[in-house]
């Protein structure tokens, strides 16, 4: 009987690591649904201070966008999308606060950090949590609405991701504050103190994830319940030049400019937008609207770097590219073991690229459109100045579209789960304190950029994938990151299947 559940469970697995390679885990955003929800403005970390030049004339012109008596929390702000691959920032956990860099994950459910007791944990930006010196800090008990341990005395959380990469830990709960310039009084939340990481979350820079998805854990859903919150909560990413960037937990006037489409979380229990169709240069893709509904639908997933499509809508977005721009050579990407699609002579400077490539449009389904520049679907090219790579992929043979952080760069994107809808405004998110009329904030230099990657231990059989150096992607809930198509399936269903010999295990125990 064990085997035959082996066997079943295994062959579930190989089918769903055959169709999924994908995640699961200006102002733009919507009214405060409460007059008394204070919102919450968090920073995005920057790399560059020295990019933060404003064009002072500018500033003042913006129209006034937030309503000064809605509480808010600044912090400093710092892009790592091109150098880690992902967005993060500060959260303070414990009392007295004890300080942690965490990737800002729409696709992920659970906010984690590692913990003292971390068995196999990497070197990171920040010390591990050390719950005995929070007085605030007490363990989940076991109960029922828990996985618990072994010893069945407290609730304990697991984590595998298609990247190959596992978290897992105890829950715990204990205050978490948002930085000393937020309104918000610091809240009692439950969180994940790790005490195992692999793969990329064991190598990346940044302490853990903050996990922004729907779901009982989800930082958003914790502070919605306790009514500190409205249910919404928006993200505001840098460009490629500038950077910066926020993020609002709460709801905040929309801009008249805004464009919103519905997001369904009946129909996916990712944060999903009715997607449908893509033109280049005005021209709309030669693909059944259907294409960007199939299996996920389309899903925004901040944790993951760049955006893939399903089969049909990449050839046709490929094809309509090259149609665009003749006069471009094609040449090899900067990682040699990824066929990414490649421009020389683009010109070095970004301000520039709109004169050399068209324009992308994102239709949605009531007709809104959202418009992409050039910064939304390339990245710089890492060994070749004035070199530009698409930033958009195939997402292997899974149907599902996945926009990641590229596609919203300068896009302030409000997620209004209350009204079920998520909204976007193109705006210079690196403006974004002086566009809300608030004081200019000090920018400190992202310690990341003095840190060396460190690698997974070899022991692991799931940090032994072979990976690139891009695109970089960072882990999100459940289903993880999307994995580039040449990365070998054989990995991806020996991960699984570790991963369910594990849980067969368990459940043989149990029986």
């Amino acid at each position: 009987m064990p085997w035959a559940i082996s066997v079943a469970v295994l062959s579930f697995a190989v089918a769903v690591s055959a169709s999924f390679f994908s995640r699961h885990d200006s102002l733009t955003v919507v009214n405060n649904t409460s007059d008394s929800s204070p919102s919450m403005f968090l920073p995005l970390f920057f790399n560059n201070h020295d990019h933060l030049l404003r064009h002072k004339e500018d500033i003042f012109a913006r129209r006034r966008l937030l309503n000064r008596s809605t509480p808010d929390a600044r912090m400093p702000l710092y892009d790592d999308l091109l150098i880690n691959g992902y967005y993060s920032t500060r959260l303070w956990i414990g009392t007295p606060p004890q300080r942690f860099t965490l990737i800002v994950d729409t696709g992920s459910t659970v906010t984690y950090v590692p913990c003292s007791t971390c068995e196999l944990c990497g070197k990171h930006q920040d010390p591990r949590f050390q719950p005995e010196l929070s007085s605030t800090y007490r363990p989940v008990k076991c109960n029922i609405d828990c996985i618990c341990d072994n010893d069945s005395k407290q609730c304990i959380y697991e984590r595998q991701y298609a990247e190959m990469s596992s978290s897992s830990g105890v829950l715990g709960k204990d205050t978490l504050s948002f930085g000393n310039q937020s309104d918000l009084k610091p809240q009692q939340a439950i969180f994940g103190c790790e005490n195992r990481e692999t793969g990329n979350l064991y190598s990346q820079h940044a302490d853990g994830i903050m996990g922004l998805g729907r779901g009982d854990l989800s930082i958003v859903d914790q502070l919605v319940k306790k009514n500190a919150i409205s249910d919404s909560f928006s993200l505001c990413y840098g460009g490629m030049d500038l950077g910066g960037g926020a993020m609002v937990l709460g709801g905040i006037s929309p801009h008249a400019d805004m464009v919103f489409t519905r997001s369904d979380p009946v129909r996916s229990p990712y944060y999903n937008i009715e997607l449908s169709e893509i033109r280049v240069a005005g021209k709309k893709l030669p693909v059944n609207p259907r294409v960007f509904d199939g299996k996920h639908g389309t899903v925004l997933d901040s944790g993951t770097t760049y955006a893939y499509l399903p089969e049909a809508a990449f050839v046709a977005f490929k094809e309509a590219i090259f149609k665009e721009v003749p006069s471009l050579n094609r040449i090899q990407g900067p990682d040699p073991n990824y066929d990414d699609i490649c421009f020389s002579d683009a010109r070095s400077d970004a301000a520039h690229l709109s004169k050399v490539f068209p324009a992308v449009e994102m239709v949605f389904s009531g007709g809104q459109k959202l418009l992409l520049s050039p910064e939304n679907f390339l990245f710089r090219h890492g060994k070749v100045r004035g070199a530009y790579c698409l930033g958009i992929f195939q997402n292997g043979m899974d149907p599902t579209t996945l926009l990641g952080a590229i596609i919203v760069r300068n896009t302030l994107v409000t997620y209004d789960r209350e009204h079920e809808k998520i909204g976007f405004w193109k705006t210079n998110c690196s403006e974004l304190w002086e566009r809300l009329h608030l004081s200019p904030i000090t920018h400190e230099v992202n310690p990341t950029t003095n840190m060396s990657p460190m690698l997974a231990p070899t022991e692991s059989l799931l940090a032994k994938a072979p990976v690139g150096a891009g695109p970089a992607v960072s882990p999100s809930l459940s289903t993880g990151v999307a994995i580039r198509p040449e990365t070998p399936l054989i990995w991806i269903l020996l991960a699984v299947s570790v991963a369910l010999l594990a849980d067969i295990k368990k459940l043989i125990q149990c029986v």
